[in-house]
């Protein structure tokens, strides 16, 4: 397995949940879906799996079959795998860096398309990150309320910040547009 597998997101997000219990890859891919709005490919995960099992940062723990599914391997956090795991996140916490989404790019040349196109966008960015945010809300409800603890999901709600900061910004923009605040050069 390649060692840039171990370099993957999803690193994390498998071994924290092995912290919280051993599973099979099948139940961490529907954790993962269930607690996150991202995408997440079945394939990579299972190529995860097995680099962090190559690592021995995770181990077997036995075999479960459920009625005529196939059996699957339950994986556990091994001490490594938690030492590595704690590694990770008390890095990447401490030190902030600095990511850079599509929309970043993209904003940094929005007065190609002009105030009204400009404004235009943005509303509709705003209103689609709106539902995305009130999908996100209910999901994260649903959740909680269903007896995961906070602390298991926090990064969704942390996503749900960052989101509705973006749409605060985004509206916020939009009315300097429209408003003539932010002004495009060769305009009066």
């Amino acid at each position: 397995m390649p060692r840039r597998a171990l370099e993957n997101p999803l690193v994390l997000a498998v071994l924290g949940l092995l912290l919280e219990s051993p599973m099979h890859p099948y139940q961490v891919f529907t954790e993962l879906r269930a607690r996150s709005a991202s995408a997440i490919n079945r394939g990579t995960l299972y190529d995860v799996v097995e680099a962090l099992a190559a690592a021995e940062w995770i181990a077997p723990q036995g075999t479960e079959r459920s009625g005529n599914r196939p059996e699957r391997t339950v994986y556990a956090l091994t001490d490594s795998g938690r030492d590595e795991l704690v590694r990770r996140l008390d890095s990447r916490i401490r030190e902030p860096k600095r990511e850079f989404p599509e929309f970043l790019g993209a904003i940094a040349y929005v007065g190609a398309l002009g105030p009204d196109g400009a404004a235009a966008a943005l509303t509709e960015r705003a209103q689609r990150l709106s539902e995305r945010a009130d999908a996100d809300q209910e999901r994260l409800t649903a959740v909680l309320e269903s007896g995961v603890p906070r602390l298991h999901v926090i990064e969704a709600e942390y996503a749900l910040h960052q989101t509705r900061a973006e749409i605060a910004w985004v509206e916020s923009l939009v009315a300097e547009i429209r408003g003539g605040a932010l002004t495009w050069p060769g305009k009066d």
